[in-house]
Parts: C-alpha cells; structure tokens; sequence
C-alpha cells in the first residue's frame, strides 16, 4: 500500500517553513510577550479534551489550532523576566539542531547504527571532560535526559563499584539542600530510609563538615557501611557550592564514592569566579551537569561524566543476542552500555552545534555575564530600606525579601507579605518570581542565568513587587 503519512516535497517544504517561521518568531519576540501563563484543569479540558480522530485534518489546520491554544499556554521560561527555578534560555542553533537530530530519526544508541551520531557523543563529552579537568584517555561519560536521570545513573554505578551485589547495610550521605532527584534516585535504587543520611547545612547552607564526620564514624560503629557522598555544586535554592575539597579528602581516607551534582552549577567553571568558587570538583567519581541548563541548551539533555568510563560499562552493560551484529570493535562505543536507555536520541548534536556556531568563548562570556548580574542585584537590594539578603549572591542566584527597616514586621506577617508579593506578582503575568523556605523564612528567589536578562528588567520587576507589598500593607490596616 502506499504509506498513509505520504506528503510531497512541496508540502512538506511549505509545512517546515510555517514552523520555522513561528520558532524564528518566537526567539525575536519573546520579550515583548507576558512571562507567565496560568490555566485550570477544566479551562485545558474545554479546550483539547476529545476522542482521537478517525479522518485526517488539514495540517495547517492542526498547526494552527496548536500556535492558538498549546504555545500561549505554557510559561516562556526563556523570557528575561523569567527568574524561577532553573529557567533554560536555550538558543536558537541547538533548537535547529534538535530539529534535525529529530527530523533524520536518528538513533544514537550503538555504533553500527550512527557511528557519526557515537562518534559526536565522545567528542563533545570530551570537550565536558576538558572542562572539568577530569581524565580524557580513561574517563568518559554519557547524555542523559536531564540531572534526574544522570544522577541515578551515577548512584547505580557507585552501588555496584563499591557496595556489589550486597547493599543493605550501605550508608549514603548528602545535605538537607541537596536536590530532590538524588532522593529519587536512592529510592529507585531500593535503599531504605534508614540507609540515608540527611546532613544539616551551616548557615550559609553548606553541609555542615563536622556533622557528616560524626555520622560517618556513628554508622561505622554501628556496623553500618558507608559507601557514598552526594556533593552539591550549586544548589537549586541558594547556588551554594559544597567544600568540595574537604568532602574529597573524606572519601578518600573512608574510601567512599563522591559524587557531584553539578547539574545547576558546574558550567561556573566557564567563569573565572565561578572556576574558583568550584575548586576541587575535578577530583570526584561522577559528576552531573545539565547542558539544558547553564549550558543554554534547549530541553532534553542532561550529562554525567566520570573517572572510569568501564565503571558504567561494567554497571550497564548486555549482550542480548539482536544487538550481536552492531556491537563494533572495543575502540567503539555504544552508549546504550553505558547507561540505562537503549533507544536514545540524538542529543549530542545541539551541544556540538552551538558550541562549534558560537565558539566556547561565547558560552563563558554568558555565564560570567550572569554571575556578575546577580551581584549588581545583590548591591541594589541592599541600597534599598525595604529589602533585604537573604542569601547571598551565588553562582547567579540570590534570595530575598520584602523587609522595611521602619515596620519591624513580626516574622509571620513577613512570610505572608512576600509570599503574596509573589502571587501578584505571577498573576500580573509581567514576571515569574517565586518563593522558596530558607531559615524557615518565605524568600524570594531569583535564578539569574538569561544572557537577555538585563539590569532594567530586574529594576522594574522590583518596583513592581515593592508597588505590591505597598498595596497589601494597605489593605492590612
């Protein structure tokens, strides 16, 4: 039969320029669109809920239908006033890239199969290994999804290093800000909740040095076998950088795995504050970074990299007998042994685009950019009566709150303000600020790593929030 997804070249060439044309149009007017998009449940329903069709519809008709109604109602996390979470600018080469990786269907999983697509994948891990000062000739990696995924891959890889078959007496350590993925991940793996260590942080939310020594010599005792630290290299809420070193000099003389998650803030290596502010990460097992994040990359691609690359071979690697004919030589990897996924995409294409379009000098002069704005926030704020620092600028990030020297707000009342100082905020739609708990105290968290963001945007979403704060305070008389 003839397929029936048949279309011509004039077609499909018509159809590629509409999408282009509204991905070009997106880049170049992003900041002139509202931030923030809010939907119910029942207002998506009303709009898309129905039976899959059995005719075909006008394709242009079902662009069209989706430009109206699926992209207007999502939050533009690439806009410049778009400060929450880890908000992933992206850039225009590596969304053209993805396009192409996608278009060609390529599957980036055995050799024999995309030997280009393999090939790509060691380079540009490569050039992450470079970065990182961790080995080439012996060291390696993996794409991942995102930080999730590449931090269980590295936890996988640690238990069966060090714990082997047997793991119910192993201890794993990380601190109370670490993020939620490692957590995850522990779980997936089947520790117990008596398995892991949560090590309080000291006050400018590093983990506490003294505590996790305690707690190592504790188990030790108790017959417990520790096996594992889970570093932070730049915290989700604070851009707090563990004492990487100190941490690396513990699990050498107590023989643990030390694992780095970096996927916010190891790309400050590409600054010369940040490469300072993240001494001693070379000197982990693994490492997470996520490209989707501070490398501006567009969604999905997540990276681990560690010392050993026949660590993760040696933890994920099978010879199922249909994969016999494309397995290649031992100089020739397939990334499917390598982690979890046997079927991958392409991912290592948008990274090795960009970074050959733009040049590595261009994505350091972004990140230094952004490091150095959020500490322009941070001398702004503190020149204000009606603010103050929380936490600290750090590998561009920096919390905050509504907190006039005049009033002498009792704390309770402060928590409520900023929290709906963000709320109007949001439902302005001008800007996406949130909150976040910080020495159990409702802040304002800004994630600074938009190379669009620019000083005035920040001055105005300020002023916007203090307007706010004014307006509640009013009403509370």
């Amino acid at each position: 039969m003839n397929s029936p997804f048949e279309m011509t070249k004039e077609e499909m060439t018509s159809y590629g320029y509409k999408i282009v044309d509204q991905i070009v149009n997106h880049f170049t007017e992003v900041e002139h669109k509202k931030p923030v998009k809010k939907a119910s449940r029942k207002e998506m329903d009303t709009i898309f809920l129905s039976e899959a069709p059995d005719e075909a519809t006008s394709a242009d008709d079902v662009l069209d239908f989706v430009m109206k109604n699926v992209m207007p109602n999502s939050i533009i996390i690439s806009h410049p006033k778009s400060f929450s979470f880890v908000p992933g600018p992206s850039n225009f080469i590596s969304a053209m890239s993805d396009s192409l990786a996608t278009g060609f269907n390529i599957f980036s999983g055995g050799w024999n199969i995309a030997p280009a697509a393999a090939e790509l994948e060691i380079v540009t891990l490569n050039w992450i290994l470079k970065i990182f000062n961790f080995p080439v000739e012996n060291g390696g990696g993996i794409f991942t999804s995102g930080g999730s995924m590449a931090n269980l891959t590295a936890l996988t890889t640690a238990r069966r290093v060090k714990c082997g078959e047997d793991f119910s007496k192993s201890i794993i350590y990380l601190s109370d800000q670490a993020h939620s993925s490692n957590i995850k991940a522990i779980r997936v793996l089947g520790f117990k909740k008596e398995q892991i260590r949560i090590i309080p942080t000291d006050i400018e939310f590093r983990i506490s040095i003294n505590k996790l020594k305690n707690e190592i010599a504790r188990d030790r005792l108790k017959g417990n076998e520790p096996f594992c630290i889970i570093a932070t290299a730049g915290t989700t809420n604070t851009g707090t950088v563990d004492p990487l070193d100190t941490l690396a000099d513990i699990c050498e003389k107590e023989n643990l795995w030390f694992h780095i998650d970096g996927a916010y803030g190891a790309a400050a290596m590409l600054s010369k504050k940040g490469n300072l502010a993240l001494k001693g990460i070379e000197r982990a097992d693994s490492l997470t970074v996520d490209p989707h994040k501070w490398f501006f990359q567009p969604y999905e691609i997540g990276c681990l990299i560690v010392k050993d690359k026949s660590w993760l071979s040696g933890t994920f690697s099978e010879k199922p007998e249909y994969l016999r004919d494309i397995e290649g030589n031992e100089s020739e990897i397939n990334f499917y042994d390598y982690g979890i996924q046997l079927t991958r995409r392409f991912r290592a294409l948008k990274f090795y685009m960009s970074i050959k379009t733009y040049g590595l000098n261009a994505f350091k002069k972004a990140v230094t950019y952004n490091i150095d704005l959020a500490e322009e926030t941070e001398d702004l704020l503190r020149k204000s009566s009606n603010w103050e620092i929380v936490s600290q600028a750090t590998l561009a990030i920096i919390n905050f709150r509504y907190n006039p020297i005049h009033l002498e707000l009792p704390e309770d009342k402060l928590d409520k303000l900023n929290q709906e100082i963000s709320s109007r905020m949001i439902d302005s739609r001008e800007a996406l600020l949130v909150t976040t708990i910080l020495q159990n105290q409702v802040v304002i968290r800004m994630c600074l790593i938009n190379p669009n963001t620019t000083i005035q945007h920040i001055k105005d979403t300020l002023n916007e929030c203090s307007n706010f704060a004014t307006e509640i305070l009013e009403e509370w008389k």
